[in-house]
């Protein structure tokens, strides 16, 4: 790996690979292991209260000595009992989602902290640089989890973003592999940030039915649904089925809502419930075939890495 690279220096890891904070899959026990790797981890706050989060980076910290991250998405009810805690627990590098980047930004690099921003658009990639954040995240629809309207793919949005901004970029959305993360970065990206291949490990925190479903997916198992309340990548199910069969009708926004109900993702993702769940994965599900160690994923894709590097260099 070249030592230039712009997100290692940033974070001080080992390799440009990170892991994306995710509902229901990205606990301490995740985090930490992808960091001693020589990754990035991160702690997904969204489905966490403040108590259960301080939690975490305290058992984040005793696990691992190097840098890991808390990712924080801004629609977050208690948001500034979320922000006390990372400040108060010294967490080093925070990445905020779902909101406006100006909001937090400032705040938290008076504490020494680094912000990255998560963006889905080159729009709000160069609102983020705007608002001073450290660098940012571009996810293309591939993505799983809560996503972009506009349904921009990682493959066109990288070099759209990289074009318009000078800050470090991360790809995100639809990379699961050491080879994939090589088109991201001659694409443009200084590094990756990898979601749904995490899940697949006995680490993450979510249900055993969901990572084993995970795992069986085939391409075109995952659809992008829900637009009017916040797009969200999911794999069909029965619940899938039922919004389906709501849109048939024509429904209003309150009708959609009455559906969703209240903790379908944690009924799906870490309760396990397959049928009534909402099961959030990326596109690139259909590429994952077995669970293991979040250690050997890191391992094999930055060895894949680096033998396509030297593919690419004899064409």
């Amino acid at each position: 790996m070249a030592t230039n690279n712009k997100i290692t220096q940033l974070f001080n890891i080992e390799y440009p690979l990170i892991q994306a904070g995710m509902i229901w899959a990205s606990g301490w026990k995740l985090a930490s292991a992808v960091s001693n790797a020589g990754g990035l981890g991160i702690i997904g706050s969204g489905s966490m209260y403040p108590d259960v989060l301080r939690e975490h980076i305290q058992k984040c910290k005793k696990a691992t000595d190097k840098p890991f991250a808390v990712n924080v998405p801004m629609l977050y009810p208690e948001i500034d009992k979320i922000m006390e805690i990372i400040i108060e627990e010294d967490v080093k590098i925070v990445f905020t989602s779902a909101g406006n980047p100006k909001t937090w930004t400032k705040h938290l690099q008076e504490h020494g902290i680094k912000v990255v921003h998560v963006v889905s658009s080159v729009k709000f990639a160069m609102k983020s640089e705007e608002a001073g954040v450290d660098a940012v995240v571009a996810e293309g629809f591939e993505a799983g989890g809560h996503n972009g309207r506009d349904e921009t793919t990682t493959f066109t949005l990288i070099p759209m973003v990289k074009e318009k901004i000078s800050i470090p970029l991360i790809a995100a959305g639809g990379i699961a592999t050491g080879r994939g993360m090589l088109a991201a970065m001659v694409l443009g990206a200084d590094a990756v940030q990898v979601g749904s291949r995490f899940v697949a490990t006995p680490e993450a925190s979510s249900h055993k039915n969901f990572k084993e479903m995970v795992v069986k997916a085939k391409e075109g198992d995952t659809v992008l649904t829900l637009k009017e309340l916040a797009p969200v990548r999911l794999l069909k199910n029965k619940f899938y089925e039922d919004v389906q069969n709501l849109y048939a009708k024509a429904p209003s926004k309150e009708e959609l809502i009455e559906l969703l109900g209240r903790a379908r993702a944690k009924k799906g993702m870490f309760e396990g419930d397959l049928e009534e769940g909402e099961l959030e994965i990326g596109q690139i599900s259909g590429l994952i075939h077995d669970i293991k160690p979040a250690a050997e994923i890191v391992k094999e894709m930055i060895s894949e890495f680096e033998s396509a590097k030297k593919e690419v260099a004899q064409l």
